[in-house]
């Protein structure tokens, strides 16, 4: 397909120069918004070739395009959904206000002309409040009307070009401009600057997953390795066999959603008035055994909002202190650097909304607490004398472990012990994360947020925080747990408990999985799901283009694309930040939480775009 540009563009004669978007996701896009924003100032008037390459629509991209079941939610509220800054954003370009996705549907609903919805997406949009979770495919509307809006704000001189095919390879010295080469066009698009926002990439199997993916091919079992789960092929799970799921994060939310609802099985509401659901199989499901490494699903959100002051942050892991770390000779060790300063971050937040909105439970007043707080080293026996002596109900104490690992060290007689354990498990979440007396939980969501924006700055440290930060900050709906719940009821899903692992039986062919959870137990398949996303990496990157960088670059120990944390440069393996090509997102080392902020958050992703948009305009001005 050839580029097509934008037709509000003046005809101007002579070279321009030229800026690429390898990526048109939400990343790309708020890339967009950001150069609408600060071309006026950086640009001063001069014009600007802006060419935006991706395979998929721009908007939504590849992982949110409309062409997906509408089975399939976001996992946060439609008013903590934005595409757009505000004031809380660090960022040396202008704020340009914009609505989050809960006021995009309410301006629908009040006929914003242009705001063009199919029938069904139309209908959501209608039913949709601020605390509800929408579809991807009205997400999907939403980032295109962002982007559609964007190229509506660049400044005259700016033609934009879209190219709807893939990048495979980029070339051209450092000192000059670059070439892009696209799929199907035989000779490359010109650049001086590109930008890299690939978003969620797949990749090859590790050896273990290649290992297990052989022996399903020669005993003629399923294998799915990790992989989106809108693009998974799962006709191959035939119903009613059993089926083993690894991973117990929101990809497999996903899969529980397609393979019941999805199947033709549908939830009832108990008649009792308790809420409770009833799950009502179709005949088509396969059984799911699901396990990981914690056992138990990701934490549900909150549902509830705040009231009253928010805990000052940051408080012990500002940019003074991400600064010091930064200084240290040698590499970070998280465990030994950084993790004792996230502790007592999360602490600080929780204790503070403790002490300020629920000071009948607690022994002290706050000023006295803080100031102790802040002198005893976390995980000391001083902490403990001191949170003990101070708050005196344990389940208003901050217990990072056991929020971490709710299974540890329990082991069940059976099965069917471990189902009615785990049930009560995330029926007590549910309970806690809907009732605002436990709304120091909700500080410690705040200052997940707050902590991970900071973090980004540090570069790759490791995959415990990630991991640590999805399971707490980033679990699954309130509705979908309840559904969750209701499959567990019925059968059609079953647990499998804490460090899960699965073994190939060469004896009888078949997968086998076992937990430390019920010792002795072991579950036979012939299928098994590996429910996660493909972990990002250069080194087996599927997307030509990021791999053929590999002997370009500098490339972290866990495999990410090291760039320049200021700016987003791209390090070559000399450590020297090159010039002219920029990246962002996941593959790099200065990956965030997403691609969206949640309004009044000092979202890192939005500090990212506009720091990497202004100086990519400063380059182009130097040029």
């Amino acid at each position: 397909m050839p580029a097509t540009p934008v037709p509000h563009t003046p005809d101007v004669h002579g070279p321009a120069p030229s800026l690429a978007i390898v990526g048109a996701g939400p990343r790309g896009t708020c890339l967009v918004e950001r150069i609408a924003a600060n071309a006026p100032e950086l640009l001063g008037g001069a014009r600007l070739d802006l060419h935006i390459v991706d395979p998929y629509p721009p908007g939504g991209g590849r992982v949110w395009r409309h062409d997906q079941s509408p089975l399939l939610w976001m996992n946060s509220m439609a008013e903590d959904v934005t595409m757009y800054s505000d004031a809380s954003v660090e960022q040396e370009g202008p704020v340009w206000n914009g609505p989050s996705l809960a006021t995009w549907a309410a301006r629908f609903r009040d006929g914003d002309e242009t705001i063009r919805l199919d029938p069904p997406t139309a209908a959501e949009a209608r039913r949709l409040g601020p605390r509800d979770f929408a579809g991807r495919r009205l997400q999907s509307a939403y980032l295109s009307w962002v982007y559609r809006r964007a190229v509506a704000a660049l400044p005259s001189g700016v033609t934009v070009h879209e190219h709807r095919r893939r990048a495979l390879r980029l070339s051209g010295p450092r000192a000059g401009r670059q070439l892009l080469w696209l799929q199907g066009r035989p000779r490359p698009l010109v650049a001086d600057i590109v930008v890299l926002a690939l978003g969620h990439l797949d990749a090859e199997p590790d050896p273990g997953e290649q290992d297990l993916a052989a022996f399903a091919a020669t005993h003629g079992l399923t294998y799915l390795p990790p992989q989106f789960t809108a693009d998974s092929d799962l006709d191959g799970l035939r119903p009613g066999e059993a089926v083993l799921v690894r991973g117990f994060g929101l990809a497999f939310i996903d899969l529980m959603a397609l393979l019941t609802e999805g199947r033709g099985g549908r939830f009832s509401t108990d008649a009792t008035g308790t809420g409770a659901l009833t799950y009502h199989p179709s005949g088509q499901e396969p059984v799911l055994h699901v396990g990981s490494r914690r056992g138990v699903p990701y934490r549900a959100k909150t549902g509830y909002t705040w009231h009253g002051e928010l805990p000052p942050l940051p408080r012990f892991l500002g940019p003074d202190r991400i600064e010091e770390l930064r200084r240290r000779p040698g590499p970070l060790d998280y465990r030994r650097d950084i993790r004792p300063l996230v502790e007592k971050e999360l602490g600080f937040a929780h204790y503070h909304r403790l002490f300020t909105a629920h000071p009948a439970r607690t022994r002290v007043a706050w000023p006295d607490f803080e100031e102790k707080y802040a002198a005893c080293a976390p995980g000391s026996a001083e902490l403990d004398v001191l949170v003990t002596s101070s708050v005196p109900d344990p389940a208003d104490r901050l217990d990072l472990d056991a929020l971490d690992t709710p299974l540890a060290g329990l082991r069940f007689p059976d099965g069917d012990a471990l189902q009615d354990a785990l049930r009560s498990h995330i029926e007590a979440d549910l309970a806690r994360r809907h009732n605002p007396c436990h709304s120091p939980d909700l500080a410690v969501f705040l200052a997940l947020l707050s902590v991970h924006g900071r973090l980004a700055g540090l570069g790759d440290t490791g995959a415990e925080w990630p991991g640590f930060f999805s399971y707490l900050a980033s679990g699954p709906p309130g509705p979908r747990l309840r559904q969750l719940l209701a499959l567990s009821r019925a059968g059609v899903v079953r647990f499998l408990g804490a460090d899960t692992t699965v073994d190939a039986d060469p004896q009888r062919g078949t997968f086998l999985a076992r937990s430390v959870s019920v010792p002795g137990r072991t579950v036979e398949a012939r299928a098994l799901v590996e429910a996660r996303l493909p972990a990002p990496t250069v080194v087996r990157s599927r997307d030509p283009l990021l791999r053929g960088l590999r002997t370009e670059v500098s490339v972290t120990p866990a495999g990410l694309l090291a760039v320049h944390p200021g700016d987003g440069r791209v390090l070559g393996r000399d450590g020297r930040p090159h010039p002219r090509r920029f990246a962002l997102g996941p593959h790099t080392d200065a990956r965030s939480a997403g691609a969206f902020g949640r309004p009044g958050s000092n979202a890192v992703a939005f500090r990212q775009n506009d720091a990497v948009v202004r100086e990519a305009l400063r380059a182009l001005r130097l040029r």
